[in-house]
């Protein structure tokens, strides 16, 4: 998804504004003006390379260390300040004991937490200032420091009680919501460090002389030989030259089963070996790796801003001026009821720290957070947030046929057998015959018979018959496979029953093909592209789910409309070719579809650029498709699916989130603004911030159920 430089450029602003924004929302205590807290990121390599020692790009442990801590001292400390304050006193109908000083001890106390708890939100309210983006840190920084003023004058110059109880409380209440948010976001955004931990730091590199020697991950070239043990971590993406085992790949791909590797197979770096040793090619290292390309994945999804998170950080910046407007009508009319004292103070002070964004500045970031990080347990990297977020109006997603709606290489569909012959007898004999030929259909038998697991009958003097099929000697008897044209040249007719399984497969466009043995026509099997065996139940789910599916391919009508036919598609767009495939695109946006284009990411790049949502479907060892906002790493379309289920999941946690806050304070405001004080009920300021920060505890559990969300039952559900 391609956006403009305006929208970029409007998207930093709000970022800016953003309330959450990293500059200003994590201080170092005694750190220089404008020294963000954050280290800079590590590129994904490194985090590859030193997996268990790296961090994260974003590490919330120290912040949220740091506001743990400094929630229980100043707790702690506040119990003294409620004990001897006069208006608890009076409330509770308790009395402290009096001794000489015991008057100090709520001033004394309520000055330690201000400076210890309540100045770092004052630094934090700096950089708000300075890019003249007032916001969250603003609004609590100045209820604070109103509190601590008039205190300190009503301490000092004998104006009454003062706020310290409030004003303890209230910086209480805003350290534990900041500590049990960074605690949230911490968690949420994980999903870096769980990759990184993926990678094991050293690899067993194999020597020409057959020795082994143990050395860095960040060491291993291409071309390189590594023995991988069992229960180890794959260290390379790379190929397996000897040996078989089943490589855990479920944090990877999603696959929850163990996947069968053996000569020829291709591994991914960081999953974990099973049962058996493999040696293996190394193919890639570094950033060049599929979990790398992953990594980057991640990291730029959860930096992207969706428009409902631009929203959310314009909606923090203009309740900083409603809470401004509704704090000085609030002034003026209770200055015009009852004069100017402390109870217009009050009000005004419980005002500003209830309109607090804490909960709106929350409501998007977290969901972003979890959504990325659940999407990638499913198997399904968010490129862009925006293709992410557009998937849940798509009304209509086109498939590329070859290769995403079916496996890409000939296999058995079908096969019938004479009488007296068995089906795995004619397969193996067949794939034995064909032993020797690089054919498609050559390797679609041999694919069927070691899908079967089945034994080869020895065969010998193997001749390939030019545009007829091959010829072998079973026994010292020859014995053919080849299609129509091998039994012109023998001069044979098809049993009624093959002939019938014959023309069932040519209406359908595939090809047959024939065994001969002992002079007869003994059985007959189907072969074409295979269709995978989940896309028909890909179809039915997005129909139920409102969506309109298409295809695009290159091949004839006829194929086109046989594997249509199949598996339920609307409509079929047949001998298209690759760079005409945006056209089909640009005709159904026209009559005004929202689009999602799957496809390899290769030959349908510019479709999946022009789509509203590309999908880049078998994304396992080449993550870094520049051209798809979503990157599937299976070859599944089922998990199209489950994007436009976790776009909609995602989407209504967004928006429940956004209702929550902004409802919140619509109701607050006047409740703090004091429209129920004819009735006696007044909010204070501690009451205030207590209610402001269940607002962003309810917020964040409400982000974190996402985490429970399945998106098969999601799908299932519609």
């Amino acid at each position: 998804m391609n956006r403009s430089q305006t929208e970029r450029e409007d998207q930093h602003d709000a970022h800016m504004a953003h309330p959450m924004s990293h500059e200003h929302m994590h201080p170092t205590a005694g750190a220089p003006e404008g020294h963000s807290a954050h280290a800079m990121p590590e590129p994904p390599a490194r985090h590859a390379a030193h997996a268990g020692r790296g961090k994260s790009h974003i590490d919330h442990t120290g912040h949220e260390r740091m506001f743990r801590t400094r929630f229980w001292i100043c707790l702690a400390l506040s119990v003294p300040v409620l004990i001897f304050s006069p208006a608890l006193q009076r409330g509770l109908g308790l009395e402290a004991p009096v001794f000489p000083g015991s008057e100090w001890i709520p001033f004394l106390f309520s000055l330690v937490i201000f400076g210890y708890g309540g100045v770092p939100f004052l630094q934090m309210a700096v950089p708000e200032l300075r890019h003249r983006r007032p916001g969250m840190m603003t609004l609590i920084s100045l209820a604070i420091s109103i509190a601590f003023v008039y205190s300190l004058l009503a301490q000092l110059a004998g104006l009454g009680e003062g706020f310290f109880w409030e004003l303890v409380t209230l910086i209480d209440v805003m350290l534990l919501g900041h500590w049990l948010e960074m605690r949230s976001v911490r968690q949420a955004s994980g999903a870096l460090n769980e990759l990184a931990k993926l990678m094991p730091d050293t690899a067993e590199r194999l020597l020409p002389d057959g020795r082994v020697e143990t050395v860095p991950t960040s060491a291993l070239r291409v071309g390189d030989l590594v023995l991988v043990r069992p229960g180890a971590s794959v260290p390379a993406d790379g190929e397996v030259v000897e040996g078989e085992s089943s490589v855990n790949e479920a944090m990877i791909s999603g696959e929850s089963r163990p996947v069968r590797k053996q000569p020829g197979a291709k591994v991914i770096a960081g999953t974990i070996n099973g049962d058996g040793s493999l040696r293996i090619r190394v193919t890639a290292t570094g950033d060049q790796t599929a979990l790398a390309g992953i990594m980057r994945l991640v990291e730029q999804a959860q930096q992207s801003k969706s428009p409902t998170q631009v929203l959310a950080d314009r909606a923090a910046g203009w309740l900083f001026y409603i809470a401004l407007a509704v704090a000085a009508l609030t002034a003026v009319g209770w200055i015009v009821a009852v004069g100017f004292n402390v109870e217009v103070l009050k009000r005004v002070v419980t005002v500003l720290v209830i309109a607090c964004p804490h909960a709106l500045g929350l409501a998007v970031p977290l969901v972003v957070a979890i959504t990325t990080a659940l999407g990638a347990k499913n198997g399904i990297l968010v490129r862009d947030r925006l293709a992410l977020e557009a998937a849940r109006d798509i009304d209509v997603v086109v498939f590329d046929k070859t290769g995403t709606l079916t496996e890409g290489q000939f296999g058995v569909v079908g096969m019938a057998v004479a009488e007296g012959w068995s089906e795995e007898d004619a397969l193996a004999l067949a794939a034995a015959i064909e032993g020797d030929s690089e054919h498609p259909i050559a390797q679609a038998l041999h694919r069927a018979a070691q899908g079967r697991g089945l034994a080869l009958p020895s065969v010998s003097g193997f001749t390939a018959l030019k545009g007829r099929g091959v010829q072998a000697s079973l026994d010292g008897k020859p014995v053919y496979v080849g299609g129509p044209r091998l039994l012109e040249m023998l001069g044979l007719r098809l049993p009624a029953h093959l002939n019938a399984f014959a023309q069932a497969a040519g209406e359908k466009v595939q090809s047959a093909v024939y065994l001969v043995a002992d002079g007869q026509v003994v059985a007959a099997f189907a072969v074409a592209d295979v269709v995978r065996p989940e896309s028909k139940e890909a179809v039915r789910r997005l129909h139920e789910m409102g969506v309109e599916v298409a295809m695009l391919t290159g091949d004839s009508r006829e194929v086109a409309q046989a594997v249509a036919a199949e598996l339920g598609i609307d409509r079929f767009f047949a001998e298209v070719l690759p760079e005409h495939k945006v056209q089909k695109i640009a005709e159904l946006q026209a009559q005004g579809k929202r689009v999602a284009m799957v496809g390899d990411g290769i030959n349908d790049a510019p479709a999946l650029t022009k789509a509203d949502v590309g999908i880049a479907i078998g994304g396992g060892t080449n993550v870094a498709i520049e051209s798809a906002g979503v990157i599937l790493v299976k070859s599944n379309p089922l998990d199209v699916v489950k994007v436009i289920a976790l776009s909609r999941a995602s989407y209504r946690k967004m928006v429940q989130n956004l209702w929550w806050a902004a409802g919140y304070n619509i109701i607050a405001l006047p409740l703090a603004a004091g429209v129920l004080a004819p009735w006696g009920i007044l909010f204070s300021p501690a009451l205030g911030a207590l209610f402001m920060s269940l607002s962003t505890v309810i917020v964040a559990i409400n982000a974190q159920l996402l985490r429970g969300e399945r998106l098969s039952a999601a799908v299932s559900a519609g």
